[in-house]
């Protein structure tokens, strides 16, 4: 690929973010892919210095180059983040929001597929005992396409809800019998709102992937016997496409809290799963840990002709301090991967999985979590790789 063809957006973030996406752009360089990078501003020192985690000019680049690969971000509950503002700019109502939820909700990147799959030799993968006694690891290929822009997370909160939003609350009778005694300054209200033109556009997605790539089933994981308004619309829309348009997978409906407790039952026998914005989020981390936990967990967020890429980890200030980084860079890699995969490069792509995937197996360097060491900035001592050392492993493999 020619530089000229190709800009992208570098975000940094907070914490361990600048540290991870400095090996992933080492990967993708010494793998042979090429392009611009340019750095956009993002982040916890940009809320303290100007009151806003995601200033406009970082907007303006990715509306220009459409393409973003990011790191990590800090959030904090909201008295804290005030408390953190430049004096000048304390007392001027400014509450923070997390910016890659603001990204998300800006560009429509409403489409979130989270790969969540075994790689063979690493000490952090899932194994229980089988009938016979013996220890099995289960192999797990799971993807999970997570509704991101609305539900939970769409931001429509009230806390002492004001007199339209109170009387609205009240016209339902459940709310009149269960809080209508309450005093009003005492509820907090959160929404969780769901389109039908936005949930079938994830379940066209995840079924469109099942398709692609073979996996037989597509599985619902939502909680449609009691939130039956938008639970329930998911469902019955993921049954109305299934019999049209994908006859060939099977759709299955599993309950999130039942999902959480089968997961390390039978991990391996569920392929592509879809559901909303949190628990989404929450089946996403459970399969995770499956795997070997955030340290290699990767994402994407899709949009109309827009796409960003991420690991699933925080930005742990903790380690980002530490004189040498101890911390997992896999993540971050597989989502440059997954960023490569968006723009036709998946034989760059492939090569790369693999170099990860030949230095996991040979079990010479590991770092810290897969060592199930502590995260203490003394464990090269014990044997632990820094997040370099086993970066240039994987190049080494390249």
């Amino acid at each position: 690929m020619n530089k000229r063809e190709k800009t992208i957006v570098t975000l940094p973030g907070d914490g361990i973010g600048s540290i991870v996406l400095e090996e992933a752009l080492r990967v993708l360089d010494r793998a042979g892919f090429s392009a611009n990078y340019v750095e956009g501003d993002i982040g916890w020192e940009y809320w303290r210095r100007e009151g806003n985690p995601l200033p406009e000019r970082t907007i303006s680049l990715l509306e220009k180059h459409r393409i973003g690969l990011f790191g990590a971000i800090t959030s904090k509950p909201k008295e804290e983040a005030a408390a953190e503002l430049d004096p000048a700019l304390q007392e001027k109502g400014l509450v923070y929001s997390s910016p890659i939820v603001g990204l998300r909700q800006h560009f429509n990147l409403d489409i979130c597929i989270r790969p969540c799959r075994t790689y063979k030799g690493n000490p952090l993968n899932f194994i229980r005992r089988g009938r016979d006694g013996k220890i099995e690891e289960p192999e797990i290929d799971v993807v999970i396409f997570r509704q991101n822009t609305e539900g939970l997370y769409g931001g429509v909160e009230w806390s002492n809800p004001p007199d339209l939003v109170y009387r609205a609350l009240a016209s339902h009778p459940k709310f009149v019998k269960n809080f209508g005694n309450t005093p009003r300054e005492e509820l907090s209200v959160s929404t969780r709102i769901f389109t039908r033109k936005a949930t079938e556009r994830i379940l066209r997605a995840a079924f469109d992937y099942a398709k692609k790539y073979g996996y037989r089933s597509v599985t619902v994981c939502e909680k449609p016997n009691v939130i039956r308004e938008t639970s329930g619309m998911m469902y019955a829309m993921a049954r109305q496409l299934q019999a049209s348009d994908y006859p060939g997978i099977e759709l299955w409906n599993t309950n999130i809290d039942a999902q959480m407790m089968w997961l390390t039952k039978n991990p391996e026998t569920y392929g592509v799963i879809v559901a909303g914005n949190m628990f989404g989020d929450i089946v996403s981390d459970g399969f995770a840990g499956l795997i070997g936990g955030l340290g290699f967990a990767c994402s994407a967020n899709l949009g109309e002709g827009i796409a960003l890429f991420e690991p699933t980890h925080g930005s742990a200030p903790k380690y980002a301090g530490y004189p040498v980084s101890i911390v997992n860079p896999v993540a971050m890699i597989e989502s440059a991967c997954m960023m490569l995969d968006h723009l036709g490069e998946e034989q760059t792509a492939g090569r790369i999985r693999q170099a990860i995937a030949a230095v996991i197996q040979e079990g010479k360097v590991r770092t810290y979590d897969m060592m199930k060491l502590p995260g203490s900035s003394d464990v090269s001592k014990k044997g632990a790789a820094s997040t370099r050392q086993i970066t240039d492993a994987i190049i080494q493999h390249l």
